[in-house]
């Protein structure tokens, strides 16, 4: 099996590190593309007013400047188009994806990619504490990552769906299992703006989410993490909304 490996946190990140140690217990034949620098909230975006550039790392290792869609598309389209990867995987994230993380996360974007040109495509990430700022459990990924995966793949999935992993921010004894879990979602007010000044009296402004606690729904990602389980989310690409459309039409045609 062809394995090519991404990320969005750059190819010096310690979580591919992690990812290359999971996809070396499940094949030999092992490709790394990803950023050459941090692309963390580069969602699906596509390099198109620049020429890319890719540096050989070391073999079968190569640094793109871009995001990681543009990493996918040159590992399929180009880096090995005579012989297309089986399995793109994508991480392993430093902190969560979780809920309305997805429509944000260059990790997520990575599998979305590869699940748009026809691979089955696997996004990961692990739960680092609030706001992100916690001390990465990797030997947690590394602990369950390999037989995850190769769980996951004795399992047939269907065409333009691809599989968002979200580990635990706990000790590798400490996971109480795995969840197979439907997308959360965030209380909007979360998110804020944080306005600063800087030495010469210029505003400028950071982004800002509230990382909190909150009594997710069972059966979410969100719910499973909190329970120190991995989740386990199948995304659809298709966002068509098939009742609204039945409504819509009812509406057009009266």
């Amino acid at each position: 099996m062809r394995i090519v490996l991404t990320n969005d946190d750059g190819i010096e990140a310690p979580g591919i590190e992690v990812l290359e140690e999971i996809a070396h217990e499940i094949s030999d034949d092992v490709w790394v593309v990803a950023p050459e620098t941090d692309n963390s909230g580069a969602s699906h975006s596509l390099t198109l007013a620049e020429p890319l550039r890719m540096r050989e790392l070391g073999k079968q290792r190569y640094a793109v400047k871009g995001t990681p869609t543009d990493c996918v598309i040159m590992a399929v389209r180009s880096l090995l188009l005579d012989h297309p990867p089986d399995l793109i995987l994508s991480g392993v994230n430093r902190g969560q994806n979780l809920a309305d993380d997805v429509t944000y996360s260059g990790t997520v974007a990575g599998a979305i990619e590869g699940t748009l040109l026809g691979i089955r495509s696997i996004a990961l990430s692990l739960v680092t504490g609030p706001m992100e700022q916690g001390v990465p459990i990797w030997e947690t990924p590394l602990a369950h990552g390999a037989k995850l995966v190769k769980q996951l793949l004795d399992s047939e999935w269907s065409q333009g769906i691809l599989l968002n992993v979200n580990f635990p921010d706990c000790q590798p004894d400490e996971v109480t299992g795995m969840e197979i879990t439907r997308q959360g979602q965030r209380d909007p007010d979360l998110l804020n703006i944080d306005d600063r000044m800087d030495t010469r009296g210029r505003a400028y402004y950071w982004i800002g989410i509230n990382r909190q606690m909150s009594a997710p729904p069972e059966g979410t990602d969100i719910w499973a993490v909190q329970r120190n389980a991995i989740s386990v989310t199948p995304l659809c690409l298709d966002f068509t909304h098939q009742p609204t459309c039945e409504q819509l039409q009812k509406a057009l045609e009266s």
